[in-house]
């Protein structure tokens, strides 16, 4: 997911050096949002709805572009958006509601349920929630057959795992589609009753619940995929197997309810709070969340994005700061990036507006002094040109030192030289946020 967007935590040779802080009221703060946002639009064609919330006061809640590009019916800040794997954190609490209860353990082994899975007597219920149970990714391709429940769970005990459970940590949506198949089974409820019925219910989240192929939901935005820089529609989604790490539908309304529960006890207590927002491994998984991922601006944050054939999501709690940003899209828009932009210009720090890139000649014989790895990025250079990470991800010069990413219209790294003349650092722009990088033998 995402596309599902995964997180790793930078450690070594990455300075993050936060620009300047500015320091604003909050009106200004949120014309800036609203600025950022209209060039967002402007720029990358942003289609979905928006929010950001400090000390439960509204910065910004907008919607953008269009819920039916056919019929050409705008978003409005009650759409409903499918959340891709923000649904995991929906997933996790039903778990640990049914381990309160005593209904289940975090040590019960998957075969309790699930005898027949391959090596289901080494997974526990822990190791599907912190995603190291060694179970694959899946669901790209299974998700969009028209085949049962039954022939698609036959199907995914086929797919083999990615290390021994317990092992090592590697993303999987089948474990989280094995989690809302145990809650089904544990509590004798559907997937979707039970979330409404112990979740949304109780948080007056009344504009949220799980997709099914027949229901009809108002007000849901339809999901575009872009092809050849053209919207297409998404395809066919079998939402009675696309279960557990997708298929919740929210607003961001709701969502923002759903923050506000999360810092009381109705839903979870907090001995079960406690268990969710622990990190348990190095990329700080915890449960159904990722625990300060590295896109925290150095504030405590509680996060999960998504992305899943159009949807593309974004959930971000800054804990000590009361800030909420949530922002949700259903035309592929970089949600997570977006997100990233709106909570720092939130925190008060200096953030560059999105522009539009525009390649130019320059000598690239200067390309040899740029090459290396810069924290966890490398700058390689094959023929008469430079890449980012990848002979996939094309660096453009915008200037003798400043490149974009041909993939990416947020994305731009400029180089530096100390004062003797190397380039020895890079500054990296991540929708509109600065980091500074050094590079690794410096």
């Amino acid at each position: 997911m995402k596309k599902t967007h995964q997180i790793t935590k930078s450690r070594l040779f990455l300075i993050v050096i936060l620009l300047p802080t500015i320091i604003f009221g909050q009106k200004n703060i949120s014309t800036y949002l609203e600025k950022y946002m209209q060039a967002q639009v402007d720029l990358n064609n942003f289609s979905g709805t928006v929010i950001v919330l400090k000390n439960g006061s509204v910065l910004l809640k907008k919607a953008y572009g269009f819920a039916d590009y056919e019929w050409n019916i705008k978003n409005t800040i009650d759409t409903k958006f499918q959340l891709a794997s923000v649904t995991k954190q929906f997933t996790a609490t039903a778990i640990l509601q049914l381990v309160e209860k005593r209904k289940l353990s975090l040590n019960d082994k998957l075969s309790q349920f699930f005898p027949d899975y391959p090596k289901a007597d080494s997974v526990t219920i822990h190791m599907l929630l912190s995603h190291s149970s060694g179970l694959a990714m899946g669901f790209k391709e299974i998700a969009t057959s028209s085949i049962s429940a039954d022939s698609a769970y036959n199907e995914i005990k086929k797919m083999p795992y990615e290390f021994s459970p317990g092992t090592k940590t590697a993303y999987s949506n089948i474990g989280y589609y094995l989690l809302a198949k145990i809650i089904e089974k544990v509590s004798g409820e559907k997937y979707a009753d039970y979330l409404n019925k112990h979740i949304f219910e109780k948080v007056g989240m009344k504009n949220s619940g799980v997709i099914t192929n027949e229901i009809l939901i108002p007000k849901k935005a339809k999901n575009y995929i872009l092809e050849d820089n053209k919207y297409i529609n998404n395809p066919y989604i079998n939402w009675k197997i696309n279960i557990g790490h997708d298929g919740v539908y929210s607003t961001v309304e709701d969502l923002a309810l759903w923050d506000k529960a999360l810092y009381g006890t109705t839903i979870l207590s907090a001995k079960m709070k406690k268990l969710m927002f622990t990190p348990y491994s190095k990329e700080n998984w915890g449960y159904g969340f990722i625990i300060n991922p590295f896109y925290n601006h150095g504030h405590q944050l509680i996060a999960h994005d998504g992305g899943f054939f159009g949807a593309m999501t974004s959930l971000n709690r800054f804990t000590d700061d009361n800030l909420f940003v949530t922002v949700l899209s259903n035309n592929e828009s970089s949600s997570y990036i977006i997100a990233y932009g709106l909570s720092a210009i939130a925190l008060q720090m200096e953030v560059e507006l999105p522009y539009k890139h525009y390649q130019t000649k320059i000598d690239n014989s200067i390309y040899d002094k740029y090459t290396g790895k810069y924290g966890e990025i490398e700058i390689i250079k094959i023929g008469e040109k430079i890449y980012y990470n990848n002979s996939e991800m094309e660096l453009l010069p915008e200037s003798q030192t400043k490149f974009f990413r041909a993939d990416n219209n947020d994305r731009t790294i400029e180089f530096i030289q100390d004062k003797s003349g190397v380039y020895n650092s890079i500054i990296l722009t991540k929708g509109g946020v600065k980091e500074i990088v050094m590079k690794n033998n410096q």
